[in-house]
């Protein structure tokens, strides 16, 4: 009798917990990062979609979908679109606590905490502001071992400001933040980077900090310059001396060996893109390169998408690039390069000067040979210099195929 009251006991306990509600998150949630004795703030906003959870991770005008998010017992995990990569957390009431984890680099977690119904960035919305930082500035980034020549573009409304850094190997996507008491704060966290800047202003000169992740740090200034602009991204990277084309032999997802010079490829407009599924403006090129080709595929132009992943696994890599193909419906060919190393790219690819960025598009003739070859990429989150992007872009292409 005893034995079987136990029994019934254990079942009792053990259905209460598995039918145990799980917390509220429906809803927008404020979060932060804690790195590098900073707080990074960004905003999120779990939802349904059907019988399935879902989120938006919200940076400026960017809305980023998550559409893995699950209980793992009693660990909310939001998967973070194409990245491998996470938020995990515990949720008691309206605070969630827990981690972003790069899977790859899972011994490095960040520390993540949010506050629901929160939807402000670093400080509650105001009409007024008692700076200005809006504009356009040449900016110098620097630490003890890199200088890098920038553009900063910033629009300020109230207290709320937008804007970017252009590179000459890509831009710093959405970032959103606030003046507050004379100082301006800028962050954006995509899936995977996550970025913080700080500065204040002294006439047409602003000077601060860059934080990105739980390490890496460099001093900015910038200076206000209506003019500022970037080298040209068509001069940076180019073939060395002796050759014309490209050449390589580098396999698909099916494992099957892919060239340039094979038969699918002779007497077409192709483009390369050199690129990780890992890197964001990546990730936004791929997405530009996806709607342009499924519009003009039948004018003779192919694309051919070089992954450069973050280990040196064939498997992982295939993993990834396929994953990224249905998360963006990419309808476009790619093989794997390689790891998601410069000089490693450099090496795979030879008759390259060196592989400056993640990404580089080569654009190759229909004679097979190599006419341009674009550094870096201006996406959308910088507004007309995008634009200017495109209309070069489809520039270029109508003149190979004219030719």
């Amino acid at each position: 009798m005893f034995r079987n009251f136990l029994y019934v006991t254990v079942i009792l306990i053990t259905t209460m917990q598995a039918c145990k509600q799980k917390p509220e998150i429906l809803g927008t949630w404020r979060a932060t990062l804690s790195m590098q004795n900073q707080t990074l703030p960004f905003t999120f906003t779990v939802y349904t979609q059907g019988e399935n959870l879902q989120a938006q991770v919200h940076n400026g005008s960017e809305n980023i979908t998550l559409t893995e998010v699950f209980w793992r017992e009693d660990t909310l995990v939001m998967q973070l679109h194409i990245f491998d990569a996470a938020l995990e957390a515990t949720v008691e009431g309206n605070t969630m606590t827990g981690n972003f984890v790069r899977y790859y680099d899972g011994a490095n977690p960040i520390a993540f905490r949010a506050e629901k119904s929160v939807t402000y960035r670093f400080a509650p919305e105001s009409k007024e502001a008692d700076e200005d930082f809006s504009g356009k500035f040449a900016v110098t980034f620097t630490n003890e071992t890199d200088t890098t020549e920038a553009v900063g573009i910033f629009e300020q409304k109230g207290n709320i400001v937008t804007g970017t850094f252009l590179t000459t190997t890509g831009d710093y996507r959405y970032l959103e933040g606030n003046v507050v008491n004379k100082k301006l704060h800028l962050s954006a966290f995509d899936g995977n980077h996550a970025f913080l800047f700080t500065a204040t202003k002294k006439g047409d000169t602003v000077e601060g900090h860059f934080y990105s992740g739980k390490s890496y740090h460099q001093n900015w200034v910038g200076v206000r310059n209506d003019k500022a602009e970037l080298p040209n991204a068509a001069s940076l990277t180019y073939l060395k001396p002796g050759y014309e084309t490209i050449a390589f032999s580098f396999p698909d997802t099916d494992s099957v060996l892919v060239s340039p010079q094979d038969e699918k490829y002779k007497n077409k407009v192709v483009v390369l893109q050199i690129f990780g599924t890992w890197c964001p403006n990546c990730m936004d090129e791929t997405r530009f390169l996806s709607e342009w080709y499924k519009q003009n595929a039948d004018r003779g132009v192919e694309i051919l998408g070089l992954a450069f992943e973050r280990k040196d696994n064939f498997q992982y890599a295939k993993e990834r690039v396929l994953k990224m193909k249905e998360k963006l419906a990419v309808p476009y060919s790619f093989v794997i390069a390689g790891t998601n190393d410069k000089a490693k790219a450099s090496q795979a690819l030879p008759m390259l000067s060196k592989v400056l960025a993640f990404p580089t598009t080569i654009f190759i003739g229909k004679d097979g040979k190599v006419k341009k070859i674009h550094t870096g990429f201006s996406g959308p989150g910088t507004g007309i210099y995008y634009e200017q992007f495109k209309e070069e872009f489809n520039a270029t292409i109508n003149t190979l195929l004219a030719e």
